[in-house]
């Protein structure tokens, strides 16, 4: 009965620090074939390996539509100053058209395991632009069934901020690793998701972040050696380009 107890225990020991770190893929599972960075093949994908959430990027265009994208200037396109139509004629490297928030939030619904991890873009100090881009992110991932499964993160602290006051009860995490994990949580927001740079100039910053009560994701990481550190040191999260080599060293 000992032994039986003491093996119980080992494999619960196991099981949480594998299950320490979870798996973000940064854009989605887009270095596979068929797939390109924020394409519905790419949230698809990065269901189909077993990622814990896919990271994304939206944009609110001139005539207030929602489309998601990483960079501000895509192809000769500058998002905040183009039409919806002028986006919509952009064929990513897979051959898909750039999706509209809509219809990444609706293909979404057919994984329920997979988390959405949704980047607010910057609109510099345009204030209104970023409160209505934030207002109608909001807005729709209510509407589609999402809020339970989605996350925020910005760079802008404005818009942190913002999200936090329309959707207090979701997670917001602040991208640009200027505050101290102290800061991040007199703000209200759930962690910080600092990039590995940031946090090797504030080492400390993890341990202040976990006495604080919360999470911590790296971006983006795709060295399997600092992988395996930030493993080490326990972090919750990992955003990177290559989610299938993180999950090889989870299991």
């Amino acid at each position: 009965m000992k032994r039986i107890k003491l093996l119980l225990f080992l494999s619960l020991i196991v099981f949480s620090i594998g299950a320490q770190t979870r798996v973000v893929a940064h854009r989605g599972f887009w270095k596979t074939d068929g797939s390109a960075q924020n394409s519905i093949a790419s949230l698809s994908k990065a269901d189909s390996i077993g990622a814990y959430g896919s990271e994304f990027d939206v944009w609110l265009t001139a005539d207030d539509s929602l489309v998601v994208n990483h960079d501000r200037v895509f192809k000769g396109i500058n998002f905040p100053e183009a039409t919806a139509a002028e986006v919509a004629s952009i064929r990513l490297d897979n051959g898909e058209s750039v999706p509209t928030l809509a219809e990444y939030l609706n293909e979404a619904k057919k994984y329920p395991d997979l988390r959405l991890v949704l980047e607010v873009k910057t609109y510099g100090d345009d204030s209104a632009r970023q409160t209505l881009a934030c207002q109608k992110i909001v807005d729709m991932v209510d509407a589609s069934g999402l809020r339970d499964r989605t996350d925020y993160i910005a760079f802008s602290l404005f818009a942190c901020k913002e999200l936090h006051r329309l959707s207090p009860d979701r997670p917001v995490y602040y991208l640009e690793g200027d505050l101290s994990p102290k800061e991040v949580k007199e703000l209200g927001f759930a962690g910080i998701d600092y990039s590995y740079k940031a946090l090797s100039k504030h080492p400390e910053w993890i341990e202040e972040a976990k006495n604080e009560g919360l999470e911590i994701n790296v971006w983006t990481v795709d060295s399997p050696e600092i992988m395996q550190e930030l493993i080490d040191k326990k972090v919750d999260f990992i955003t990177t380009n290559r989610p299938d080599l993180l999950l090889q060293l989870l299991n």
